[in-house]
């Protein structure tokens, strides 16, 4: 069974020098750059190192996953005096800083720490910072950080904002270095490790605009076709056969990277279930190379699961939404009132109290409206079809009605009744209450 690691414990760390005055001297550079590698490989073996120095017409000098600090240093020292002096080349370093990183993410996972050093605004056009803004969102699916600090005796900079929101949006920092002296220790509280970010949550993962699609697509690798040496056993079920579809014409395929095989099915589980945002795509469980499948039978399998958990609810019975019974406020009886018989038959029925003996009935509780629906009530008869419940007409009343106000017509032979002013009971050819003993009038 192949299980991904956890946590990312390797990580490359790579400076960008844009560098055009003579505020940093190289020395105190050097100095602090040394001091940084030598202090994170006390914690971190696995660390790497990367720098960027563009020079003259735009010719940027780059070395990366740089495993000593001596490359690191005679690459700062032989560009220092060539490099470029007229203008801020902000947007180009970190255009080729992130497609290395875009690159190098193909076949590995590692955290990517930049580290930008500038002393001067960028003068290049807002269509540069919003091209770079897009990648920018795209490289924190990608493990990058970037720290920006600025060098230099100012203030402020007409640029502030924008550096803000680059190291913001890469769960980096902003540091201002007015003093070259200072740079040894801002370099220094920047070898923590951004244990935080080690792992991509998975709301983040999620996230993945529809239109960025093609872009991970083509960063991620197809599955290739076993070797006729190759074993024919699944990593992930650890089976020749697949135990999903149990077919054998389901062909096992491997990654190009580490060779981990996987059923068609197994893989698309496993996409589903471990996919960067968009279903296809995923990392190899074992070397954690990008890797896609086909989107049209990832789709499939997912709608399948989809309807094996969430079955659709068919239902024959017609419902219709009862609207809420008119609220009666009840007030204490006071006067006498003289209903027939038959009238205090129909009126108990009516209200509920005793409902009427008759056929079997049954209730059935029903959400109207979907699962978070309004729950109503509704009676069926034992033996009978479902029925369509139909709401009766409501007469809307002005005010809340009191039932001492109620007087219904006398019939013919009507019993003359009385009710108990103290408790209400009823009463009929009788002086006295039988249930508090109080005197009738």
């Amino acid at each position: 069974m192949l299980t991904g690691s956890g946590s990312i414990n390797s990580e490359e760390f790579i400076f960008f020098i844009d560098i055009i005055t003579d505020f940093l001297k190289k020395k105190s550079l050097m100095k602090a750059v040394s001091s940084f590698i030598k202090e994170k490989n006390k914690f971190n073996a696995l660390s790497s190192y990367g720098i960027v120095i563009f020079q003259k017409d735009e010719n940027p000098i780059n070395d990366y996953d740089i495993k000593d600090s001596e490359t690191v240093l005679n690459t700062i020292n032989n560009a220092w005096e060539t490099r470029e002096k007229t203008q801020s080349y902000l947007e180009n370093g970190l255009y080729e800083i992130l497609a290395y990183i875009f690159r190098k993410s193909r076949d590995a996972r590692k955290n990517y720490r930049v580290i930008i050093i500038s002393d001067t605004p960028s003068k290049l056009s807002e269509d540069y910072y919003n091209a770079l803004y897009d990648l920018l969102i795209k490289a924190k699916k990608f493990s990058a950080f970037i720290d920006i600090i600025r060098v230099g005796g100012e203030k402020f900079y007409e640029d502030d904002v924008k550096l803000k929101v680059i190291s913001s949006e890469t769960h980096g920092g902003m540091f201002y270095c007015q003093d070259e002296k200072l740079l040894l220790n801002i370099l220094g509280s920047l070898t923590q490790n951004k244990k935080e970010f080690k792992i991509l949550k998975n709301d983040e993962i999620d996230q993945v605009l529809i239109e960025d699609k093609v872009f991970y697509e083509r960063l991620a690798v197809d599955l290739i076709s076993l070797s006729p040496d190759d074993e024919e056993i699944c990593n992930i079920c650890e089976q020749e056969l697949c135990p999903i579809c149990e077919a054998h014409s389901d062909e096992i395929h491997k990654c190009f990277n580490c060779s981990a095989k996987f059923h068609s099915c197994c893989a698309a589980k496993y996409s589903l279930a471990k996919n960067i945002g968009i279903r296809h795509v995923f990392r190899c469980p074992q070397c954690e190379t990008l890797l896609k499948i086909d989107e049209e039978f990832v789709n499939m399998v997912y709608e399948e699961e989809m309807e094996e958990e969430y079955p659709e609810f068919e239902s024959e019975q017609i419902i219709t939404p009862v609207s809420e019974e008119l609220e009666i406020e009840q007030e204490p009886i006071e006067e006498e009132i003289t209903i027939s018989e038959d009238q205090i038959e129909e009126e108990i029925n009516l209200g509920g109290l005793n409902p009427p003996i008759s056929a079997p009935e049954t209730t059935k509780k029903v959400k109207v409206g979907g699962f978070f629906g309004k729950e109503i009530e509704i009676k069926l008869k034992k033996d009978s079809d479902p029925i369509t419940v139909i709401p009766p007409p409501i007469k809307k009343a002005e005010k809340p009605v009191s039932i001492t106000t109620l007087k219904p017509p006398r019939k013919r032979g009507a019993t003359s009744i009385k009710l108990c002013k103290i408790c209400g009971t009823t009463l009929q050819n009788t002086k006295n209450c039988p249930m508090c003993g109080a005197k009738v009038d």
